[in-house]
């Protein structure tokens, strides 16, 4: 195994304990996502400078309205995303979170004006479905709902970040980060002054460092592990091993947080993971690899 999948493979087990350190930091989450941004934009902006890597203005310059709206958005999913581990268990909240791709297929014939292969839009069923079962309606009713659909709001958001990112061009993965994360912290800034009552707020030694955690590791690392292996890895590799992410989610939740997972769930579970790892997968060419080959 090359360095580039471990890298990549570290940063999705990385991802996958973010709602573990939510739950240790006993701030809001609108804080938790302002310093997560200026953290990680201060890390990415010194690692640029380390490698001596320049940005492209001319190309800053015609993507500036879509790097903001996709900031504006990547902020709001970390909000959203966190609240949903306040009312919801980690595993659910995750989970529902993942539907961010199957909204992503439901748009694109509307946005970017592509049609849904079959395969894909019978996976897409079986995900929605699966995220039923694994928000509990069907056995507890709508108990919890406030958490999931605060994660089913970040998965919208998500989603946009994703369509706005695949308008975006002549830019690397870490410039677009450095400015969205920038513009997220810039949003978010004004309204966590304005709205935060800091005098309330009690200096928890253990909350302060996870807070830091959440914004070192979390965002400034994590990131620069992604965006350092994605481009040196083919795509079914990248889609493949995207699913270690809310796999050690669901492992934490129902092991460390001790949060449970009903039978019903843990099918859902199957059912969101397997879709979205059967519908990356090209049936077609993996015939044409075991087909011999014509003289």
């Amino acid at each position: 195994m090359n360095k580039y999948k471990l890298q990549f493979i570290a940063a999705m087990t990385i991802f996958g304990t973010i709602g573990l350190v939510r739950k240790m930091i006993p701030y809001s989450s609108t804080l938790i996502s302002f310093v997560r941004a200026i953290i990680g934009t201060l890390f990415l902006l010194g690692l640029h400078f380390i490698k001596k890597e320049q940005f492209n203005k001319f190309e800053l310059k015609n993507n500036l309205p879509l790097l903001c709206a996709s900031g504006i958005a990547l902020g709001a999913h970390w909000v959203f995303i966190f609240e949903s581990y306040r009312f919801t268990t980690v595993a659910v909240g995750t989970i529902c979170n993942y539907m961010a791709p199957v909204f992503v297929l439901l748009a694109t014939p509307f946005i970017l004006k592509e049609k849904i292969p079959l395969k894909k839009g019978i996976c897409a069923v079986i995900a929605v479905v699966g995220m039923v079962f694994v928000s509990g309606v069907i056995e507890t009713g709508f108990t919890g709902l406030r958490g999931i659909m605060f994660a089913l709001a970040s998965a919208v958001m998500y989603a946009t970040v994703i369509i706005l990112n695949k308008k975006i061009r002549g830019l690397s993965g870490n410039e677009r980060t450095i400015v969205q994360l920038g513009v997220t912290a810039v949003v978010l800034g004004p309204y966590v002054l304005l709205t935060e009552h800091f005098t309330h707020y009690e200096i928890i030694p253990s909350g302060v460092v996870m807070l830091l955690v959440a914004g070192i590791l979390h965002t400034g690392i994590v990131y620069a592990l992604y965006f350092g292996s994605i481009q040196n890895l083919p795509a079914s590799t990248v889609a493949l091993f995207s699913y270690i992410d809310p796999a050690v989610a669901v492992l934490i939740s129902a092991f460390i947080l001790r949060e449970g997972l009903t039978f019903l769930a843990a099918i859902g579970v199957i059912m969101v993971i397997g879709a979205a790892v059967i519908s990356e997968i090209d049936l077609d060419k993996r015939r044409k690899k075991r087909l011999p080959i014509s003289r």
